[in-house]
């Protein structure tokens, strides 16, 4: 199995989504989406960009390993009254039940990025792109000094070393590997063009309730949380966060939060 799954369907990353929503709006309205194609929107969550696009008349289907975020992003798309839009249980590295050339455009944002060997992931994508269609992916970068990357980072040095042969989601943020990938998958290197992007976390709360929003419900942040509550470290973790989450919000009024994080939007033409 996946051991994602269970990373994804621990908490309940709904709660950091609501966050996102906004930006999710934004993004999807600069993809230049027109009524009636077919999007796969992968690793799509309770359907942050999902559901912004079927509203703009795609249909859409949204793909995610967590059942919760599946049941969630149905709930949504049934509540909006989007019949265009649909949710369903999957694998990144195995898209078995999607068939060759059947989307026009394939979206992943902050999605397949996390998911295990990024060879499969590509080359699923590339598989189920009809020619002609696109594939946009939207990836963390790793080093960046914005709010996700560094979240990361601090988290990271109160985790256990990861195990053998895992590979850094982050390194889906850095141009040659996504070349590379796509490469092997057969696309030439013109045909893939990136761009750096900006994604705001917005909420009517302090950075200080966001941060305990991601210690409560967001898997990679609980691990880190668990692991140094072990050491007797989960205070220093708690007061780096908050820093961090303090120091970055561009909000005028203390007691909401607004944090811009910087991205790599990926185009690859098929």
């Amino acid at each position: 199995m996946n051991p994602n799954k269970a990373l994804w369907e621990k908490g309940d990353f709904t709660r950091i989504a609501e966050t996102m929503r906004e930006s999710g709006t934004e993004l999807v309205s600069k993809l230049g989406i027109t009524k009636d194609i077919n999007v796969l929107d992968l690793g799509c969550g309770d359907g942050t960009t999902a559901i912004p696009e079927a509203k703009l008349g795609a249909n859409v289907l949204g793909v995610d390993i967590a059942s919760n975020l599946v049941e969630a992003g149905n709930k949504r798309a049934e509540t909006e009254g989007l019949t265009n839009c649909t949710f369903q249980e999957g694998d990144a590295t195995d898209l078995h039940d999607l068939k060759d050339q059947t989307f026009d455009l394939v979206v992943s944002i902050f999605g397949a990025m996390f998911a295990p060997k990024p060879f499969d992931v590509a080359s699923e994508m590339v598989r189920v792109t009809r020619p002609g269609g696109r594939i946009i992916m939207g990836n963390w970068i790793p080093g960046d000094p914005t709010l996700v990357a560094q979240i990361l980072k601090i988290s990271s040095a109160y985790t256990p070393p990861p195990p053998e042969g895992f590979i850094s989601p982050m390194l889906w943020g850095v141009e040659n590997n996504v070349i590379e990938r796509f490469g092997k998958a057969g696309v030439a290197k013109e045909n893939i063009s990136f761009i750096k992007d900006t994604f705001t976390f917005k909420a009517s709360y302090p950075p200080s309730e966001l941060v305990n929003n991601f210690k409560t419900y967001y898997g990679p942040t609980m691990n880190a949380f668990e692991a140094a509550e072990k050491n007797g470290k989960s205070l220093d973790l708690q007061n780096e966060l908050e820093a961090l989450f303090n120091s970055q919000n561009k909000s005028t009024n203390k007691n909401t939060t607004s944090i811009p994080a910087t991205f790599l939007r990926v185009t690859v033409m098929r």
